[in-house]
């Protein structure tokens, strides 16, 4: 019964999980859009979905008799941009560009196309950087176009477009220059990064924090230590820049990797004089440093002193010491903590709840587990895809199978607010279940809804395999969707297809 529920449950949202990124925002609660004003953000702000066109809107707001100027448009923008509605951002400033009326600024061709990549496709953002009128507004928009380039790891691309930009004369700042060294980075193409600086160097172009930070960590990796100690050296003497927090603890992670403790921790303290009064960022990057050094005293005590700075403490921030204590092992604290952030929270955020949830489930205390479940539950929580992998996860191994394959199902409901797959492993853990207990007809539906998921595997299908060489059963379907899927062929997977065909 548990199984056909949860192939109901897949069939519906299979075709449903290729979405565009415009349908990842979560809907705002109707409630928190009732607005007593009536303007045009206000009219914005109450399109909840991102199917409802912003451009409809904005017309009838003009056939009403109203106008509207630039600054209103760009405001509206920025609005719907602050709320995560980048489709109907993209609406407006299309709507916008597309009236003789208005000038686009360098800025809004910028953001424009960073909308595009998000919403549309990176090849129509390069249409459309291609088609840019000035070379100001060229010289803002290379940087999310270079941006995305480095996220996509196309090398040859991000090279091409520096080139370009290089021919024109825009590269004027560090920043398309940190872009690259940061893809060569990502690419563990460390020995390319000094050559980037070189030719930063012969431009004029002067480096800033991060240039000097990325430069550190790949002289690391090439030279070793000593290599990234002279490049701090220079770092220090450059008169133009200040050495922060940043740079002081890439130098103690560089340490670290090396296996200079008391190096990594004086980097530390020298960055610990470096963190701002006013904002807690650096002190959970120490924090975490701290963590990886496995010096919880350290851990807490910065963890205390961060609350001294003004400003609400964040989930995040709850997230960040919560993941370092359950490193440490230091279950007791991180629960003690856990309930200060449940005191203190004004809204539920089931990602911190979900720290401690999978910490039970690593341990093996599945009935804490369940019992942080339920209790989030109570208290308001949504459970998210990863709350329901971390349940699914610990239930197999503690061989409840029929609250796995429930909290799977849960997971798979999941698939039309986000790009969530489950893991490999727990997805063949299941395809083992069914083929021990010699349920082909479930295994066939399952196997069948995992490709429409377009995450099969080998070993997937070879687990169908035996079970039609067992059962005797034809394997034409089979084979058609490893076709579909481009699954290549072992001497095993062939054999098993011949023995079927006997």
């Amino acid at each position: 019964m548990a199984f056909r529920c949860l192939f109901f449950t897949l069939r519906r949202f299979a075709y449903s999980s290729r979405r565009s990124i415009s349908s990842k925002t979560t809907p705002m609660d109707e409630a928190a859009c009732t607005f007593k004003r009536d303007d045009l953000t206000s009219r914005m702000l109450k399109l909840v979905f991102p199917r409802r066109s912003a451009t409809a809107v904005l017309q009838n707001w003009i056939d009403q008799g109203h106008k509207v100027t630039a600054s209103d448009l760009r405001n509206v923008s920025r609005q719907l941009l602050k709320s995560k509605r980048h489709k109907h951002a993209l609406e407006i400033l299309a709507w916008m560009e597309a009236q003789n009326r208005f000038q686009m600024s360098a800025a809004d061709h910028a953001i424009r196309l960073e909308l595009i990549i998000k919403i549309q496709s990176l090849a129509e953002a390069e249409e459309y950087f291609k088609h840019l009128p000035n070379s100001s507004s060229r010289k803002a928009a290379c940087l999310p176009l270079l941006h995305a380039y480095v996220k996509e790891r196309a090398i040859e691309k991000a090279e091409a477009l520096m080139l370009k930009l290089n021919d024109l004369g825009l590269t004027v700042s560090p920043h398309p220059f940190n872009e690259m060294m940061k893809l060569y980075m990502a690419t563990s193409q460390f020995e390319r990064v000094p050559t980037v600086i070189l030719q930063m160097k012969q431009n004029k172009i002067p480096l800033n924090v991060l240039s000097y930070n990325l430069w550190m960590s790949a002289c690391s990796e090439v030279s070793g230590v000593a290599s990234a100690e002279m490049v701090y050296k220079e770092m220090v003497d450059d008169k133009n820049m200040e050495v922060g927090w940043s740079t002081l603890s890439t130098l103690a992670n560089i340490y670290l990797k090396s296996g200079l403790i008391k190096k990594a921790n004086l980097a530390l303290k020298n960055a610990e004089k470096k963190l701002s009064a006013h904002n807690r960022l650096g002190y959970f990057f120490l924090i975490t440093m701290y963590a990886s050094l496995s010096n919880k005293e350290e851990v807490l005590r910065l963890w205390e002193t961060s609350k001294k700075v003004g400003g609400r403490i964040t989930s995040t921030n709850y997230m960040c010491i919560l993941l370092c204590l359950v490193k440490l092992g230091d279950i007791a604290e991180a629960e003690r903590i856990f309930r200060e952030w449940e005191s203190k929270c004004w809204k539920y955020d089931i990602r911190v709840s979900n720290v401690l949830l999978g910490a039970y489930m690593r341990t093996g205390s599945m009935d804490k587990a369940e019992s942080l479940h339920l209790h989030t539950l109570e208290r308001g929580g949504c459970p998210n895809y990863k709350t329901w992998e971390i349940l699914m996860e610990g239930w197999m191994k503690s061989q409840n199978m029929d609250k796995a394959i429930n909290a799977m199902k849960k997971g798979f409901s999941m698939l039309k607010h986000c790009e969530w797959r489950p893991n490999p492993g727990l997805v063949m853990a299941i395809a083992g279940y069914l083929e021990e207990h010699g349920n082909v007809n479930d295994l066939n539906q399952y196997v069948k809804v995992i490709h429409q998921l377009g995450i099969a595997n080998l070993p997937l299908y070879k687990s169908l395999l035996r079970m039609h060489l067992l059962f005797q059963r034809p394997v034409f379907d089979i084979l058609k969707m490893m076709e579909k899927d481009e699954i290549e062929m072992d001497d095993e997977t062939s054999a098993l297809v011949q023995a079927c065909k006997v």
